[in-house]
Parts: structure tokens; C-alpha cells; sequence
């Protein structure tokens, strides 16, 4: 039965109870009354008991560990435990006695039912207690060395695994910097890193966020298995690239009428579903960082199916016959053998007067013509090549040659031609399509018209269904040129290669599936290759505070201005002077850098 004014226990904290009715009212800490019911709250003691604050701050004299060896062996209710323990049983005991069962140390049980821990086992809590205490000692020592910037980076390193385990994105939560009262985000973890010097500025956290592997693939790519091919030995074949690339998988050459694209042949040997091929799914491209290159396929490929690397390679041909307007009348697709030579794009235009060169070079400016009078937007905006070794950054702008722009031309072309061959031999295949945004009626010249073409274009799609390519002048279009390092262009070379051995190629949803997991992948890739130059560039500027360099106005914002700066192809706001328009030249110098943030602030110098 419960009475008034008895002692009562709600919610851990002590409770008087002041009317007993349908509820019972209860009267807590500070004046406060509320109604509860009776299984809300466990009496301690039948009263008269005094104010429950009194209560919960009296202090009270006794024994809790003559009272465990009393008690140990047995059970006794609380009532019992306070005699023992305080030698009365009273409101004020009552409750100094609930405080040792809630403690734990050398009690347990219920109200009711309360036994003593054995000498061995408090023994053993107090030694937790202690471990405990001294590592809460040691956390608030840590935090303390944390907020002044004085880490101990070798001792402290361990603690700070959750901060860099967040600024890598492998989770979303940080003990670190919530006790240090910073938002957990991982910028804030790679800015409290680099504050506390336990990262440097060469550490780039963006390829793992966006779940890359810097490894290349693992499954070995057998050598390309003995098959017919086609003897194109006599052709007089030209890889020509960037001076700096390692993985040639394409290369060109005329014959009469018909151009080929001579492109690298790993399908072969990595058919669908192949472990190759699933390795290579899951990856979706090569990764491209500055600070390395980690491949699609693993490194021993490149010695069997790159182009020119040997004597002789094994290639997926593609011939396009050319009308004289350099209009496609016919497309054939063979596997062949290709005697290739590598040559840069300066190399090629030094040679560009030699017989073989010199007819690429002129069809290349009547394929450019054909596209540009379909309607192709042409979009010239600055490139640059960036490395990095040894936590050194060099970043240099890539010239523009006329052999890159020929290349470029008849990988095109060879895109074209297999669209139409996969629609003519209705081979289900992986098309890519761009409609034309809203371009302006007038464009800019100069490189705010190519900035002003660039912001109106749409995403390209890659799908299932043919369709044209607006941005490129060309009624029907596919990638084929780069299966070595792109994933749709594997699956497109797969379809081929089953059409010409007699076999079944995939269906269509079949496709889907397999260029959606891969364009999946390579969208990650993609962003991880971006997210990296932009930290790279930002390491560089930080390097370089104060730096001037020269820039374009591109668009006007008000009072501010968009510029690119040409040797780093970056873009930045900044306030360029209310006479600067677009295509001006101006003159910028470096301001402030977040690494972190990806973010670098320019102001106009003058000249």
C-alpha cells in the first residue's frame, strides 16, 4: 500500500509522494509535481520523508564494505542493507543505499533482492574503474593537445584513425571531432589533419572517397589466343599520342579510299563474364592521377595487346570506305595483325608533309568540315598535363597540335562507322547520344564563347538505342577506340568480336546491364580523377601564395567575373573591375588556399 509522504524512486532521482489517488502525484527535485501511475515508480521508503532535493543531497556516514562481507553469500532488501550499511533505515539511508545497488561496485539485485559481489570481483571492477578513469585522464590530455595544435604525432597518431578514417570516407561518423565540437564532414577531418600536421598537403584523400583502388587489376589477361586474322602488315600504321602515354590502343592508316583504325584487341581474351572482364566492370576505366596511373586491366596486358609496344600486334580493325566528300559508304570490321610505329603529336606534325602522314592529315580536315557543316560545336578551352613525384607538382598546358586534332577526327570516324555496322548487322550495342542545349544565337569568340558553348551542352547518354550525336555532327556514334581503359568500349568489342566468330551476342538488356554497372564505375572514376587535379592545383597554389599568372575573362556576374587561368585550365570568381568583359586579358595573383576545400582565391593584380 502506498502512503503519503513516502520516499519514492522515479526516473533515478528521489520523489515524494504528496496525494494518492486514481494516479498518484509525486512531488520531485526543485517543487515540480507530476501525476504517474504506480508502476511508473518504486517506493523506497513508507516516510514521513522531508524535501526530496534534502534527500538528494544529504551526506551520509557508514560502512558499504563491512556491509558486502555481512551480506556476502546471502540476499537481503534494501531496507536491510541500510541497517547494515548506515545502522538505520531511514529516508536518507534509504536513498544512500539505493545509490551503492545503483553503483554496481559491491552490489546487484533489485530492491527486493539485493546480493553482494564477491572480494574478487569488486576487485576486479575497481581495477576497470581505474582503467577506465586513467584512459578518460589520458582522452581529456589528448583533446587538451588537440584544440592547442601540440599533438604528440606519435603517440597520438592512433587517436586520430577515426578523424582520418572520415577525411578517406569509409564512414560518416568521427568521436574526435565531435569532442573537439567540429561538424563531422570530411573536409573538417582533412582540415584537422593537416592543422595538426598529421597529414601533409601531399596526402590525397578524394580517389578513396570515391571508392578507387590504387592498385591496377589483378587477374592476369592471357596472351591473345591463336585465331585467323588478317595480315595488315602492309599497311604503313601510325599510333600517335601524347608524348607521355604508356598504354597505345589505337592507331591509323590509309589505303586508297579507306582509312583504318587499328585498335587494341584484349577482348580476346577477356570475353563476357570472363573474371577479366568482371574485374574490369567493376572498375569501369582506368584511373588517371596525376600521382599515377592504376588500370582497367592489369599491368601485363599492355605487353600483348597495346599497339606498337612489339614487333607486330593483334588489333580489331576498322576500315571505312570514304566517298569524295569523305561521307561513309561502307564499314568492315576485322580481327588482323598490325605493324604499328608510336609517334607524339609534334612528332606527327614534323612529319606531316611525309606521303602516308600527309593523306591522314588531309582527310582528317575534310572529316572536320563534314561535321562542322552538320552542325558540330567546336569548344576550345586550355588542357594541361599534370604529374606528380615525389610530392613535387608540375603541372604544363598541352600545345594544341594538328596531330591530335587529326587523331582525334578519325577515332570519330571509326565510332561512326561501328554504329552503323551494329545497326546494319543489328548487333544490340552501346551507342552514346547528345542532344544540342540552347545554344545562343550569337556566340562569343574566343575563350568565352568556347566557355559560353560549354555551359549550354547537354550530358551525353549511353544507351542501348542508336540515336545521333548533336554535339559532334554525326547521325549515329559509339566509342570502340579505347577498350584497354574504358569499359563500354570492352563491352562494344565483345559484341563484334561474337558476330564475327559466329556466336550469339548479348541482347539488349543484356547490354544495358553490363554498360550501366560499368558507366556506373566509371562515373566514380571520373570524379575521382577531377576531385584529384583540383587538390593537386590547390597543393601547387598554396606553394605559391601570392603567385600572379595570366587569366581570360569569360562571363560576366555582376560586379565579379569568371576567368580561366590557361596554365592550370582553371576557372575562379573574383571581382575583375567594372570594365573587364569578356575574352579581356587580366592579371591575377593568388590570394588564399583551402586545400580541404578544393578552393583557391584570386585577386586582379594590375599589369
Amino acid at each position: 500500500m502506498i502512503i503519503e509522504k513516502s520516499l519514492a524512486l522515479y526516473k533515478n532521482r528521489p520523489a515524494i509522494v504528496a496525494d494518492v489517488g486514481e494516479k498518484i502525484t509525486l512531488l520531485l527535485p526543485g517543487g515540480e509535481k507530476i501525476r504517474v501511475r504506480e508502476k511508473d515508480f518504486e517506493v523506497l521508503h513508507p516516510g514521513p520523508a522531508s524535501k526530496p532535493e534534502d534527500i538528494e543531497d544529504a551526506k551520509v556516514e557508514g560502512d558499504a564494505e563491512l556491509a558486502r562481507e555481512l551480506v556476502e553469500g546471502g540476499e537481503v532488501p534494501l531496507s536491510e542493507l541500510a541497517e547494515l550499511a548506515f545502522g538505520s533505515f531511514e529516508p536518507r539511508t534509504a536513498w544512500a543505499t539505493w545509490l551503492l545497488l545503483k553503483d554496481g561496485l559491491r552490489f546487484s539485485g533489485t530492491v527486493n533482492a539485493i546480493r553482494a559481489r564477491s572480494s574478487a570481483e569488486v576487485a576486479a571492477e575497481e581495477a576497470k574503474r581505474g582503467g577506465k578513469a586513467k584512459d578518460a585522464a589520458e582522452r581529456e590530455a589528448f583533446l587538451s593537445r588537440l584544440a592547442s595544435r601540440t599533438l604528440n604525432l606519435e603517440e597520438d597518431a592512433r587517436r586520430m584513425q577515426d578523424v582520418e578514417a572520415l577525411a578517406y570516407g569509409k564512414t560518416d561518423k568521427s568521436r574526435t571531432l565531435k569532442d573537439a565540437g567540429k561538424q563531422e564532414t570530411p573536409v573538417e577531418a582533412h582540415k584537422l589533419l593537416l592543422a595538426t600536421g598529421v597529414w601533409t598537403d601531399a596526402v590525397n584523400p578524394h580517389p578513396a572517397r570515391f571508392g578507387q583502388v590504387l592498385a591496377s587489376a589483378k587477374v592476369p589477361l592471357a596472351p591473345p589466343p591463336e585465331e585467323e586474322r588478317v595480315d595488315l602488315t602492309r599497311l604503313r600504321s601510325f599510333a600517335i599520342d601524347n608524348a607521355w602515354s604508356s598504354d597505345p590502343d589505337d592507331a591509323v592508316s590509309v589505303d586508297g579510299n579507306s582509312v583504318w583504325v587499328h585498335v587494341a584487341d584484349p577482348a580476346a581474351s577477356a570475353p563476357t563474364d570472363s573474371p577479366c572482364d568482371l574485374e574490369a566492370r567493376e572498375r569501369g576505366a582506368t584511373l588517371y592521377l596525376p600521382e599515377g596511373t592504376y588500370r582497367m586491366f592489369e599491368e601485363g596486358s599492355l605487353e600483348h595487346f597495346a599497339l606498337g609496344l612489339s614487333g607486330t600486334s593483334p588489333a580489331l580493325s576498322f576500315r571505312m570506305e570514304l566517298d569524295a566528300d569523305a561521307g561513309i559508304v561502307d564499314t568492315e570490321i576485322v580481327r588482323s595483325i598490325v605493324r604499328v610505329e608510336r609517334l607524339s603529336y609534334e612528332q606527327a606534325d614534323e612529319r606531316a608533309g611525309e606521303s602516308g602522314l600527309a593523306r591522314l592529315f588531309a582527310l582528317a580536315e575534310a572529316l572536320l568540315a563534314r561535321r562542322l557543316a552538320a552542325g558540330a560545336v567546336t569548344i576550345e578551352l586550355p588542357e594541361t598535363h599534370m604529374v606528380v613525384s615525389g610530392g613535387e607538382v608540375r603541372i604544363e598546358k598541352i600545345a594544341d597540335t594538328r596531330g591530335s586534332a587529326m587523331v582525334r577526327e578519325f577515332m570519330l570516324l571509326a565510332g561512326m562507322g561501328a554504329a552503323r555496322w551494329a545497326i546494319r548487322h543489328r548487333v544490340p550495342f552501346p551507342f552514346v547520344t547528345q542532344e544540342l542545349g540552347d545554344l545562343p544565337a550569337e556566340p562569343l569568340g574566343g575563350l568565352a564563347g568556347s566557355y559560353q558553348l560549354r555551359r549550354c551542352m547537354r550530358p551525353r547518354r549511353l544507351s542501348a538505342q542508336p540515336g545521333s550525336h548533336d554535339g559532334l555532327g554525326l547521325s549515329e556514334y559509339t566509342q570502340v577506340t579505347s577498350p584497354l581503359r574504358r569499359y563500354s568500349d570492352l563491352v562494344a568489342h565483345q559484341q563484334i568480336r561474337s558476330f564475327l566468330s559466329g556466336t550469339r551476342p548479348l541482347g539488349t538488356e543484356e547490354v544495358l546491364e553490363r554498360i550501366a554497372a560499368g558507366e556506373a564505375a566509371a562515373q566514380a572514376t571520373v570524379q575521382a580523377e577531377r576531385a584529384s587535379r583540383q587538390h593537386w592545383t590547390m597543393v601547387l597554389l598554396s606553394r605559391m601564395k601570392g603567385s600572379e599568372w595570366d587569366a581570360v575573362v569569360v562571363e560576366r556576374k555582376g560586379p565579379r567575373a569568371v576567368v580561366l587561368i590557361p596554365d592550370l585550365a582553371l576557372e575562379t570568381l573574383l571581382n575583375a573591375g567594372s570594365d573587364a568583359k569578356p575574352n579581356d586579358a587580366i592579371r591575377v595573383a593568388v590570394s588564399a588556399v583551402s586545400i580541404p576545400d578544393l578552393e583557391a582565391r584570386f585577386i586582379a593584380v594590375k599589369a
